[in-house]
């Protein structure tokens, strides 16, 4: 069976379902809040478990409930723990998110214990083993992106960054990556012209691959662009669907992406079955 290794984030998230998002200096009234698993790290570990891929993933979490919540969540959802940290002194990661009544929603974070990645656990034998894709986000330390992309590269596996949030990407880290994913703000953050349409995603997608190998950039209901090195572009649109909510769905994109890719499949039939399962997240399914 394939593996994909995710290194990332791990949070406690706190949901908060309103009418809308507030607007600065307004306190909005909420209908009712509730925990949940999160962190891009988790999510798309768990998505690559439900995809039927072997999971693993390299993370850290506090000394506390909340890391207890996380853990317990990781293993129900088919990822193999073993290799998360629980670090004394330090929260672990958690945000507030708040969700309005057509699923958009906002979001807060506070790393954490994610900032404590030891970049010794990265360099473990037996966590590579049969490793052919590597999850990267930077929801953690560009230090530890890196060295996970180093060892990825020294052992083969493909490193798929989920540039998000957008961070400026150092000149040691990008040569290892081997496929960005960007969303259209983080497109135009990099670089790359506004994403309006799925032409726009194209052009954008294209534009960043002079600087990476592989590009896709999404573009949430109008469906998402990928550019290979050759300059061969694909659009793909969306499934039309109805929202329950947002939150997660690029997350379900990234997991469902990587497990296609550690199978074998091409980048365009990956992104076909990931954007399948970005759309069946939003629906509830």
């Amino acid at each position: 069976m394939p593996v994909v290794l995710t290194v990332g984030s791990l949070h406690y998230d706190i949901m908060v379902l309103a009418d809308h998002l507030p607007r600065k200096d307004e306190t909005a009234i909420g209908s009712r809040w509730f925990p949940k698993f999160g962190g891009k790290g988790g999510n798309q570990a768990v998505a690559v478990a439900k995809a039927g891929v072997e999971s693993r993933m390299v993370g850290a979490v506090g000394e506390d409930d909340f890391g207890t919540f996380l853990r317990a969540n990781l293993i129900k959802g088919g990822v193999n723990d073993n290799f998360i940290a629980t670090v004394q002194g330090i929260g672990s990661g958690m945000s507030v998110a708040i969700q309005d009544g057509k699923g958009d929603y906002a979001a807060t974070i506070v790393s954490g214990a994610n900032l404590h990645i030891s970049a010794i656990k990265l360099q473990n034998e037996t966590l590579w083993n049969g490793v052919n894709v590597l999850i990267l986000q930077n929801e953690v330390s560009e230090a530890t992106n890196l060295a996970a992309a180093l060892e990825a590269r020294r052992r083969g596996a493909v490193t798929v960054l989920n540039a998000a949030p957008w961070r400026a990407l150092s000149n040691a880290f990008r040569p290892l990556i081997d496929i960005l994913v960007v969303n259209a703000v983080e497109a135009e953050m990099m670089g790359a012209g506004p994403v309006q349409s799925l032409q726009g995603a194209a052009t954008a997608a294209t534009q960043l691959a002079r600087q990476f190998d592989r590009v896709i950039v999404t573009a949430g209901s109008l469906g998402l662009a990928a550019c290979e090195s050759l300059g061969q572009t694909v659009q793909i649109g969306a499934e039309h669907v109805e929202v329950v909510s947002s939150h997660g769905a690029g997350d379900a994109f990234i997991g469902m992406l990587a497990a296609k890719l550690a199978e074998g499949e091409g980048l365009e039939p990956a992104c076909r079955a990931a954007a399948t399962a970005a759309a069946r997240h939003v629906a509830g399914l």
